[in-house]
């Protein structure tokens, strides 16, 4: 089977898991334990914080707090910094993000959505129209994870603290992390990760904070995570989660270069009379998001994983919608709405598999559109 929908979850890396298991086994101990096993866990987990937060930001300036996966970071820093006035975010954002501001209309803050350009990167003029002195925090997506458009959060990040030096920002980086070469910048006051996006176990997250900015917790309790995220911590997920991003960072720019390759590839085997390119050519090499015209991604999706190749239709976190919110803020034609498939890489990844894949897509298209043609 060939598996290309890594934006949705990739396989957990074998290394990391084996070097993590011992923490479920042998070294099973509490963290907040005062004994000696607990101190060398805790020690533990002080060095993969360190180490995770070290490979996209500067440690004298930011902080990294774990989660139980990305969504949660995203609502513990939309929830404390967005508490009056109006929030700011972008059509394109994940369900985490765009559903947490949909919320906020429930606790008297008033939430604003930017639109966004063809290929998923928010209009950048418009989110900033948006903004004004009553605006207490800005939301975009670094990478969009349903068509794979990159939003220069620096650039962005500047231009809205300009505007308003005292509204707080914050980035969903879940599809960028460990994928992108990027470095915080002082702007960001707020960075949103997950595990099993990179090769790690589901259920482990961070949120990366700039030191100074304000955060309140949302889960409370014994006081973990410097009072800020209470629960004891998953130390198999997050030592797993280290392991994962050692691998992943040590490769990150020759995987760049090649699954560029591999995704330009994918898409000139495409047919063109069939399929509509959406991502565009400057964003992540991780994501190819196509469009059949008039015809079915999810019928696509079976035909394709029956042809032995599993792709997605879209965000799997939003799967059980007919047609996408996102692709349908891009301005796609209603032709091609209903036939979104998603491909998606990540560093294990073949040229063969992606040469199988476009073949696949062709046939099973083929396929359905003799279908349609017969009924």
């Amino acid at each position: 089977m060939i598996y290309l929908d890594n934006a949705a979850t990739t396989r957990p890396e074998k290394d990391a898991v084996e070097a993590a298991l011992p923490y479920l086994h042998e070294k099973y101990f509490n963290p907040s334990a005062l004994y000696g096993g607990g101190v060398l866990v805790q020690g533990e987990l002080r060095r993969a914080r360190e180490f995770l937060l070290s490979q996209i930001a500067d440690k004298t300036r930011f902080e990294l707090y774990f989660t139980s996966c990305g969504s949660e970071a995203d609502n513990t820093a939309i929830f404390s910094a967005a508490r009056r006035g109006n929030a700011v975010t972008t059509a394109g954002e994940h369900a985490a993000v765009f559903q947490s501001f949909s919320e906020l209309r429930q606790r008297n803050v008033e939430p604003r959505f930017a639109p966004l350009l063809p290929d998923g990167r928010v209009d950048k003029e418009a989110l900033l129209s948006l903004v004004d002195d009553k605006t207490t925090l800005v939301s975009v997506v670094h990478v969009n994870n349903e068509t794979g458009a990159v939003n220069d959060i620096a650039a962005i990040a500047k231009a809205v603290k300009k505007k308003n030096p005292r509204c707080l920002f914050l980035s969903d980086g879940v599809q960028a992390f460990g994928k992108l070469p990027f470095r915080l910048t002082p702007d960001i006051d707020f960075y949103a990760v997950s595990a099993h996006k990179i090769g790690g176990a589901k259920g482990t997250g961070a949120l990366i904070r700039r030191k100074g900015v304000p955060l309140s917790p949302h889960i409370f309790g014994g006081g973990q995570e410097g009072g800020l995220r209470s629960g004891t911590e998953n130390v198999f997920g997050i030592l797993c989660f280290e392991a994962a991003a050692k691998k992943k960072f040590a490769s990150l720019e020759g995987d760049f270069s090649r699954l560029k390759i591999y995704r330009e590839q994918l898409y000139s085997a495409l047919d063109k009379e069939i399929f509509l390119r959406i991502s565009p050519e400057d964003g992540t090499p991780y994501i190819l998001t196509v469009a059949a015209k008039n015809l079915r991604g999810e019928i696509l999706q079976r035909l394709l994983e029956e042809r032995g190749v599993l792709v997605g239709t879209g965000s799997a976190c939003s799967s059980k919608h007919p047609t996408s919110r996102v692709i349908t803020a891009c301005g796609v034609g209603k032709e091609y709405l209903n036939g979104v498939l998603r491909f998606s890489f990540s560093p294990a990844t073949t040229q063969e598999e992606v040469q199988a894949a476009a073949q696949a897509a062709n046939s099973a298209a083929r396929e359905l559109i003799a279908r349609t043609a017969r009924s």
